[in-house]
Order: structure tokens, then C-alpha cells, then sequence
């Protein structure tokens, strides 16, 4: 009888260990005989990476995207108006995203979400500031935090210390207090411009530099007035760029991790014109 047990498991032990890596099933079982003693352990299988045609076919986080809160005239020019979000309006779309039930994520869990199915917040929302102005710490941050929320600062390292823009100390206040710190080049310009050495300038060097200022690793990169090419994404990869960050054009069907949409909120957008706008574009 001790014999047909013995020849029963080590039967089923031949059978699972032929069977690929492809068909684990996320929890799994490995059998061990040693004599009278049968050991059955769990084994996690890997993480499956989702390829792009997945990704693409899952619903779009909502991402916003902020350059300047400041004041401003009616005759302003429309890209002032574009770009640039009233003190008073950036307060009251902060409460709105609050009051809708919008909780923010951050890119980590971003990326999670795309790959490998993590969870995230039934209403989610990634607040994102580009360009390195020193209003988004001085007043971006504070509104945000009336309402728990963690942002994304894509820098312009050329600005860093300069009057109007974040200092070095001021951007690693950001990472210590939670929120992200991005690439976005060394001086804002065009990606779809570069070659040759521009690669090291624009995105090593830059990523480089924040991650000795915030002393954590900087994965995260947004393109200059929202412009990109296929040239540029291979450079992203090689210089430890996992996702990259577009405006609200047609992403990449091949890497859709670095064509990530996100809208501008406009400075003559009520509130409620806010919600609108992240409902028709991120359905």
C-alpha cells in the first residue's frame, strides 16, 4: 500500500514538472516524498508582463496636467490662458476632484496597473505639474494637501534655483513628503529635434542630477510641449526611463508605456468644465 502511494505521487510530481512556466497559475504547489513524509509547498509563478495590445485595451487613468498658477489678465494671450490656472480656480478644482470622489495615484502604481493588473481606486486621478515653477510648491502642494493628494513634478533641470523656479531644496521637500519627482529634460526642448549627444544632455543628465538631489531613483519622464517620435522612445529605455508622459494626442500601439496621455486643465476652465473634460477624454 506504502508502495502506491509512493508511485501514485511521484507520477503526479513528473506531470507538473513537465508543464512550462507559462501555465503556472499564480499560486501553485510543489510535492516532495521523503520517505514516509509528504511535503507540499506554494510556489508564487512570475509576474506576466501585459504587452501592448493589452494595455491599450484597458481603461485610461484620467492625467492632468499644470504648468503655471498665477494670476492673469483678460487680455492675456491664449497661451497664457492655456497654461496658466488662477490661485483661486486651482483651489476649486481640487475640491471638485475631492468632492467627486477622485483619489490620486502616483506612477508606480500607474505602471502596476498597465502591466500587471494591480489595483487601483475606483475614481483615480494622476495630478501632474511640468516645467519646475516655484507656484506649484508654493501653491499646487498646498491645496493638494488639503485633500491627501500626491502629485507628479516633471523638472526642467535647467531652472532648478533660479528666481520663479523650485530650488534643490524645495524639490526634495516634494519626494519627502510623498510626491513625485520627474524628468523633463534639461531645458525644454523639442524632442523630436534631437540626436547625437542631445540623448545624454536632455535625458541622462537630467535624470541623473534629481536623483542625486531626491536620492531615489527617477523613472518618469514627460516630453516637452507634449511632442514625441519613435527615435526618442529607445533612448528613454536605455536611460531608465520606464514611462513617459504625452499630451492628448494618440498614443503608441508598440510602447504604449511612453506615449501616456494626459489633458491640460485650461485657466478659463470652471470646475465643473474641469470634470467634464476628464470624462469625455479618458472614457
Amino acid at each position: 500500500m506504502k508502495n502506491s502511494i509512493i508511485v501514485v505521487f511521484l507520477g503526479l510530481f513528473l506531470l507538473v514538472g513537465c508543464q512550462s512556466e507559462t501555465r503556472k497559475t499564480k499560486t501553485e504547489t510543489e510535492t516532495a516524498i521523503d520517505g514516509d513524509t509528504i511535503t507540499v509547498k506554494k510556489v508564487e509563478a512570475k509576474n506576466v508582463m501585459a504587452d501592448a495590445a493589452k494595455i491599450l485595451s484597458k481603461k485610461e487613468v484620467p492625467i492632468l496636467c499644470y504648468h503655471n498658477i498665477r494670476e492673469f489678465s483678460n487680455t492675456a494671450s491664449a497661451v497664457m490662458k492655456t497654461n496658466t490656472v488662477k490661485p483661486a480656480a486651482f483651489a476649486a478644482q481640487m475640491k471638485a476632484l475631492a468632492d467627486a470622489g477622485y483619489q490620486t495615484i502616483l506612477p508606480e502604481q500607474l505602471y502596476d496597473y498597465l502591466v500587471y493588473d494591480g489595483p487601483i481606486p475606483a475614481k483615480p486621478i494622476m495630478i501632474t505639474f511640468d516645467d519646475t515653477r516655484i507656484d506649484q510648491f508654493t501653491i499646487g502642494e498646498v491645496e493638494m494637501k488639503k485633500y491627501g493628494f500626491k502629485g507628479v513634478f516633471f523638472i526642467m533641470t535647467v531652472a532648478i534655483n533660479r528666481p520663479g523656479y523650485m530650488s534643490k531644496e524645495q524639490i526634495k521637500t516634494l519626494s519627502d513628503d510623498g510626491h513625485v519627482i520627474a524628468s523633463h529634460t534639461w531645458d525644454h526642448h523639442m524632442v523630436t529635434k534631437y540626436a547625437g549627444e542631445d540623448w545624454n544632455t536632455q535625458f541622462v543628465k537630467p535624470k541623473a542630477k534629481l536623483e542625486e538631489i531626491i536620492g531615489k531613483p527617477v523613472t518618469d519622464f514627460a516630453y516637452p510641449f507634449g511632442l514625441w517620435n519613435t527615435t526618442a522612445i529607445p533612448e528613454l529605455k536605455k536611460s531608465g526611463h520606464k514611462m513617459a508622459y504625452i499630451l492628448s494626442t494618440k498614443r503608441d500601439s508598440i510602447d504604449p508605456l511612453h506615449t501616456i496621455r494626459r489633458i491640460i486643465i485650461s485657466g478659463t476652465s470652471s470646475p465643473e468644465g474641469m470634470i467634464k473634460s476628464i470624462e469625455s477624454s479618458f472614457k
